[in-house]
């Protein structure tokens, strides 16, 4: 999966207006014209399509954490530094924080995918990349995480 696409899912499972999309790019530091993102959420195949990057998605979702749960109350914002190191790991931890999703949550969503997996596999996701039992998260999965969330919250089949 590329960056754009899922830029995309997360704006459609999440109802996000491209107004409401601006705005999350501004709660991470991120300024953004209406004519780039309308340019950002184009296919691949399409005139004037722009390649979504590993900072510039970071940033949405770094600024979706703070649309959805607040800033933290610590002095450390960590508005200007987006992850350009993004994996899929970390897009399904950055969408768990924001969603603020327990373990349970997390399970049923990928059951409405149809996707069955046990509390172990899925802590495997959220482990540190050096520990025994990381699971790198495939394009797959995540793409599953994402239409679980879609039929979650916009009650599609």
């Amino acid at each position: 999966m590329n960056n754009n696409d899922i830029l995309r899912r997360v704006r459609y499972a999440l109802d996000i207006s491209n107004p409401g999309m601006i705005e999350i790019f501004k709660l991470s530091g991120c300024t953004l014209e209406l004519p780039t993102l309308l340019k950002l959420l184009k296919k691949e195949d399409e005139d004037e399509f722009i390649s979504c990057s590993n900072p510039l998605l970071s940033f949405f979702l770094d600024g979706l954490i703070i649309h959805k749960r607040g800033r933290r109350d610590s002095g450390n914002t960590n508005t200007s530094k987006p992850d350009a190191g993004l994996n899929n790991n970390a897009i399904l931890k950055k969408l768990r924080i924001a969603l603020d999703l327990k373990e349970e949550d997390m399970l049923a969503v990928m059951n409405l995918a149809d996707v069955k997996l046990s509390k172990s596999e899925l802590s495997a996701l959220f482990r540190k990349k050096d520990h025994k039992h990381y699971k790198e998260c495939g394009d797959q999965f995540l793409r599953n995480f994402l239409n679980g969330l879609t039929v979650r919250n916009r009650n599609v089949v």
